[in-house]
């Protein structure tokens, strides 16, 4: 009961992650192993998003570990035990707390011997920057944990490349790449373990600054963006951008004004078919953003909770005035034109 009750859950978060995406592009699915076990270590950019898209499309049913300051009441710890997620402490959440880690770590180590699937985010924050930050040790502790263990369990690693067309702008679209797997067993050495830590840790970030778009230089990282703006490039295909990156003069313009003219007045007909919506989230919603890589998440869940009830005013009103079939129609031509604009709306 409780699978099926949670595959229900997960279609019905994909099919509204589709519709609040305008495109998601998922790669290397077929290098995720079916019967290992595995650790998949994305780059982190946009939130709770990261892991939705992650944890729908990723043909494993994984575990999630997650900062365990979100674990606030004994509803939310049912609801994230039921959703997999595992409380990890940082130092922020007070030194004494660390000692909780370790438990987390036997646990996670208990999992990946049951040949589960982990998922944690290797750069231990988020940020909105094109670029993979440095990484953490925390998922080698759980590697090695695990192995001094079970020496003989077959990990697996899998880095995965998130990347948001516009992670803060709505439509926006996202491009999921999972790279191929890295066995762990033979690049752990007991006896040097700050060298395999090293090694792994080299690994894995190189893995991902092909996977995602890495604007190296910090320095000039916002002049970089503007003239890759400028030039239009698709942050879809990190491979193109991270080779543009090397030449950024031999880029061209790609977006014409005809497109920008079309793109005006589709935004123009959304806001006016979608005004009370739009006025509401601008009200009470974004105005509760705290951090902008929450942005993206806010608004999804704003969208999740409140446009069944709009769509439900709408055909209420204009079976009202004309007839219910009238309403029905109304509902639907109103639901398929924010679809099209979602899809088509962030070319």
């Amino acid at each position: 009961m409780k699978n099926l009750l949670y595959n229900l859950v997960k279609i019905w978060m994909k099919a509204n992650l589709h519709l609040y995406y305008g495109k998601i592009k998922v790669s290397g699915l077929e290098n995720v192993p079916k019967d290992k076990p595995v650790l998949f270590l994305p780059n982190h950019q946009s939130a709770l998003l990261d892991v939705l898209l992650i944890a729908t499309d990723c043909n494993r049913k994984p575990w999630f570990l997650t900062r365990s300051d979100v674990f606030k009441s004994k509803t939310l710890i049912s609801i994230f035990n039921f959703f997999q997620m595992i409380p990890i402490y940082r130092i922020r959440d007070g030194r004494d707390s660390l000692k909780n880690n370790q438990a987390v770590f036997d646990r996670c180590s208990e999992l990946l011997i049951q040949k589960e699937a982990l998922l944690m985010f290797p750069e231990a924050n988020h940020n909105l920057k094109r670029r993979v930050r440095p990484l953490s040790k925390g998922f080698t502790r759980i590697l090695f944990n695990t192995l001094d263990k079970a020496p003989d369990t077959d990990i697996m690693i899998v880095p995965i490349g998130i990347n948001y067309r516009d992670a803060v702008g709505f439509p926006d679209k996202v491009a999921l790449y999972f790279d191929r797997p890295i066995a762990i067993n033979g690049m752990y050495n007991p006896a040097d373990e700050k060298g395999s830590v090293d090694k792994i840790k080299e690994a894995v970030s190189s893995r991902l600054k092909t996977l995602t778009t890495h604007i190296e230089n910090e320095e000039t990282y916002d002049d970089i963006v503007q003239k890759l703006k400028a030039r239009g490039v698709d942050y879809l295909n990190p491979k193109e951008v991270n080779a543009a990156l090397q030449n950024l003069s031999s880029l061209d313009k790609t977006a014409g004004s005809g497109s920008k003219v079309l793109a005006g007045i589709g935004k123009g007909v959304f806001t006016l078919l979608n005004f009370p919506m739009l006025l509401l989230w601008r009200t009470f919603g974004k105005p509760k953003v705290w951090e902008p890589e929450f942005m993206g998440t806010l608004r999804f869940a704003f969208a999740l909770l409140t446009y069944p009830i709009y769509y439900g005013i709408v055909f209420g009103i204009a079976a009202n005035i004309w007839n219910p079939l009238a309403g029905l129609a109304v509902t639907v031509s109103l639901f398929v034109f924010n679809w099209f604009y979602t899809k088509w709306g962030s070319a």
